[in-house]
């Protein structure tokens, strides 16, 4: 949830050097300063579910009983991508979740949710704009599939799941090493960047 308290559609999130009350300065700061440096603004256009799968695969094989210890294993990817329309971005954060049984290694449960933002981000340097799009848009994003995951996990008829935060920073951190370490496989080619 925003500090506003509103559901994320439309909101606005701005960082940067913070002004002065109505000036538009910062107390002792000259007026040129303040102009040079880009304000960071971001706006939530819209959120949806892209893709969405739940599979009951204990109800299917009418698995029940006391011998039942769930395992639950989640993996969760990114995508970013530039729109037509200037300083638009799409960002889809990707959750499968899998449900086994730990005393036979039947799965209960599966889920994978495909979960989208578009947003509206400026001021944001072209060499800052991937890890930006990779990190914080999905923290926005995260509170809203986990709702979702909850939701159809509950329906489903198992307690709700509610997901662990995610640590964003660190999923993209893994992705660099991973990229790499594939580079210098493959002989040190460049690898495709987000858009």
């Amino acid at each position: 949830m925003t500090e506003n308290g509103n559901n994320g559609a439309g909101n606005a999130a701005q960082t940067g050097p913070q002004t002065g009350a109505q000036t538009g300065t910062q107390p002792g700061a000259q007026a040129g300063d303040a102009q040079q440096t880009p304000q960071v603004k971001m706006r939530v256009l819209s959120q949806f579910v892209k893709d969405l799968s739940f599979e009951n695969i204990a109800a299917q094989k009418a698995i029940s009983g006391t011998n039942v210890q769930p395992d639950i294993k989640v993996q969760v990817s990114l995508d970013a991508r530039k729109r037509e329309t200037e300083h638009h971005y799409e960002v889809t954060t990707k959750y499968k979740v899998e449900s086994k049984n730990k005393t036979d290694d039947s799965v209960l449960f599966m889920v994978e949710l495909d979960y989208a933002g578009v947003f509206v981000i400026e001021g944001v340097p072209q060499e800052q704009m991937h890890p930006f799009l990779l990190i914080e848009c999905p923290r926005i994003l995260f509170p809203f599939a986990r709702r979702i995951i909850s939701d159809v996990t509950r329906d489903g008829g198992y307690p709700a799941l509610n997901l662990d935060n995610v640590d964003f920073l660190a999923l993209y951190r893994q992705e660099l090493q991973r990229q790499a370490a594939l580079r210098a496989q493959t002989g040190g080619g460049e690898t495709p960047a987000t858009n």
